[in-house]
């Protein structure tokens, strides 16, 4: 593989975080070349996060969560051209074409386009809120500082989003109403057990959850808006904010050439092909697990983080990531702290090693076919952090418990 030269023009599609750190990594490891960041929002690369663990609960200022301020913008040397989207891929000839006609000639081209809020097809349209973008916040804040102190609002979805946006609301005095689908909030992705011992969270902080919630619409009305059900119940709020889960950007992709499947499929170098990559929640790459390499798209800031320092370094050395990468994700949720290592499946096996269903303070492992592929904490971050070596080598549950890093 040829390496990048100070002859080369990297264009990278997408301003988020996984665009700004591989930006940021280019320049760290060495490229002197011409560097251009295309991104369809205004503002400038900023972190994500924050908008719902910080902003929205009102710590922190919108400020507060940029990335690229100007001096940074400056001293990457870096072409920021903002509010343009991405309409189309010429991978072979890597052109970008862009929605006001014009277009960007690169020699290498990065796709970190990312994901967008999934939207929920009721009556109210564009009066439900979702919060995935700075502007989103915005929007949320506009409308909440027309409600009273104390006021309904309904959050449909009890994930970590939801859950993160119904703690915001709770703090600044709101009533929120969450409504979940599921049996439990997280089911689907932390399991059946681990779902169960977090299930009291939102009660315990004076939060209403409301579960196994089947929607029908959301209409506007006289106080704001009616949520209506399939068993004909309906509940009025003043507002709704829903958090279903994500898509990735992929569309603009269709005819590139590029293979697309639920993202941008790329190999262990996280290269679509040899002169296009793919970074990021929008990048379904090979990742060597301990139980073998799988094909996976992981919406985490430690992954897109990861994934842009690991392709800055191969295009400028053809060097192997340092270490195997082990996923990472946190959720600040009903004033409690949930983290995960590793990518485990809804359907591991699951063994607590510390603490105990009247503890707010616990530690579990996943497991499948006798190795470990997880752990998850509440409250007990040194204990995620030391049993991280149980993920960068093939540990069965048995050698887990005996050497017990979490204990040390």
């Amino acid at each position: 593989m040829k390496l990048l030269s100070s002859s080369d023009h990297v264009v990278v599609v997408g301003a988020g975080l996984a665009g700004w750190r591989f930006v940021e990594a280019l320049r760290r490891e060495g490229y002197d070349g011409a560097l251009s960041l295309l991104g369809d929002e205004g503002n400038a690369p900023y972190d994500r996060p924050p908008l719902s663990k910080n902003v929205l609960v009102g710590k922190w200022d919108l400020d507060k969560v940029t990335l690229a301020t100007p001096e940074l913008v400056e001293k990457n040397r870096v072409d920021l051209r903002l509010g343009v989207s991405a309409t189309g891929l010429d991978a072979a000839n890597t052109i970008v074409h862009l929605d006001d006609g014009t277009w960007v000639e690169g020699t290498r081209v990065v796709i970190a386009t990312g994901a967008r809020a999934r939207h929920l097809a009721f009556s109210a349209g564009d009066k439900i809120h979702y919060l995935r973008r700075l502007e989103d916040v915005v929007r949320i804040n506009g409308a909440l500082a027309t409600l009273a102190p104390g006021s309904s609002v309904g959050v449909i979805g009890g994930g970590f989003i939801g859950a993160e946006t119904a703690t915001a609301l709770h703090t600044r005095g709101f009533h929120p109403i969450v409504l979940e689908v599921a049996r439990r909030p997280l089911l689907g992705v932390l399991g059946e057990q681990v779902s169960t011992w977090l299930l009291g969270l939102a009660r315990n902080a004076g939060v209403e959850l409301r579960v196994e919630q089947v929607i029908s619409d959301v209409v506007e009305s006289a106080g704001g808006l009616t949520i209506t059900f399939a068993d004909g119940s309906d509940l009025d709020v003043g507002c709704v904010i829903a958090g279903v889960g994500v898509s990735a950007n992929v569309e603009w992709l269709e005819s590139s050439g590029l293979q697309v499947d639920d993202g941008v499929v790329v190999d262990e170098h996280l290269l679509a092909t040899e002169r296009v990559g793919a970074i990021g929640d929008v990048a379904r790459f090979a990742w060597p697990s301990v139980t073998g390499t799988e094909l996976v798209r992981v919406e985490h800031w430690e992954v897109a983080n990861g994934h842009a320092s690991a392709l800055a370094r191969y295009w400028t050395s053809a060097k192997e990531p340092m270490a195997m990468m082990v996923p990472y994700f946190w959720s600040d949720q009903y004033g409690q702290k949930i983290q995960l290592l590793g990518h485990p499946r809804a359907d591991d096996e699951v063994v607590r090693v510390a603490g105990s269903d009247d503890h707010t303070k616990w530690l579990a492992l996943y497991g499948r076919d006798g190795i470990v592929t997880g752990a998850v904490t509440l409250n007990n971050p040194r204990a995620l952090m030391l049993s991280k070596v149980l993920l960068e080598t093939p540990t069965t549950t048995q050698e887990a418990i005996s050497l017990a890093p979490w204990a040390r």
